[in-house]
C-alpha cells in the first residue's frame, strides 16, 4: 500500500486490529463488503469500551464526547479505565492519552510504511509482540471474581466455537458472548448485595 492510503486508512480507521485485518482481507483478495463488514465485527468491542468509559463522563458535550470516542483503542481505554477507577484522572486528561495514541499510530504506520520495506519479514518478532500486549492488557483488567470469570469464559468460548463452527467468528463470537455473561453475573451479584 501507498504511504497516504495507510495514513488515510489510520486516520479514518483508529483500530489496528482492523488495520490489520483488512490488510490480510485486501492481499486475499476479499471483496470490499466483506472487509468493511469484518472491520465492522472486530470494532463492534469499542461500544463496549465507550459505554464502560461513559460512566466517568456524564454531561458532557457531544462533540468532545465524539472526539473522545474517536480516539479509544485497547490500550487507551485500559489506561483511563484504571485511572478513573483510582479517581485521580479527569476528561480532559483522558482525551490527551486517546489523542496522544492517535497521532503516534498515525506517524508510525506511516513511518512503518515508508521504511518498512527495508525490515526483513519477521526480523523483530511481531507475531509474538501482538499477541502478548493483548494478552496484558487482558491481566491488568482482572481486578474481581467477576472479571476473571468474564476472561474464563471468553477462553473457553472461544475454544469450543473455534472446534465445532468453522471459518474464523469465534473471536468476535467469544468476545460478545462472554462480555454479555459478564454483564448478567455482575447484575446477579448486584442483586444478592
Amino acid at each position: 500500500m501507498q504511504w497516504w492510503a495507510v495514513a488515510l486508512m489510520s486516520i479514518l480507521v483508529f483500530a489496528g486490529s482492523s488495520q490489520f485485518i483488512c490488510v490480510s482481507m485486501l492481499v486475499s483478495g476479499a471483496a470490499a463488503w466483506s472487509i468493511v463488514l469484518t472491520t465492522l465485527a472486530v470494532n463492534l468491542r469499542h461500544a463496549l469500551m465507550s459505554s464502560a468509559l461513559a460512566i466517568y463522563l456524564k454531561r458532557i458535550s457531544r462533540w468532545f464526547l465524539t472526539f473522545f470516542a474517536y480516539g479509544i483503542t485497547d490500550e487507551s481505554f485500559a489506561l483511563n479505565m484504571a485511572r478513573f477507577r483510582s479517581g485521580d484522572w479527569d476528561k480532559w486528561r483522558a482525551l490527551v492519552v486517546n489523542q496522544l495514541a492517535n497521532a503516534a499510530w498515525i506517524i508510525s504506520t506511516v513511518t512503518g510504511t515508508l521504511i518498512g520495506q527495508f525490515i526483513p519479514k519477521g526480523a523483530f518478532g511481531i507475531d509474538y509482540a501482538l499477541p502478548g500486549m493483548f494478552i496484558c492488557l487482558l491481566v491488568f483488567q482482572l481486578q474481581n471474581r467477576i472479571f476473571i470469570l468474564t476472561g474464563i469464559l471468553a477462553a473457553l468460548i472461544s475454544i469450543v466455537w473455534y472446534l465445532f463452527i468453522p471459518g474464523d467468528s469465534y473471536i468476535i463470537g467469544a468476545s460478545v458472548s462472554a462480555a454479555t455473561l459478564g454483564f448478567f453475573i455482575k447484575q446477579q451479584a448486584r442483586r444478592r448485595q
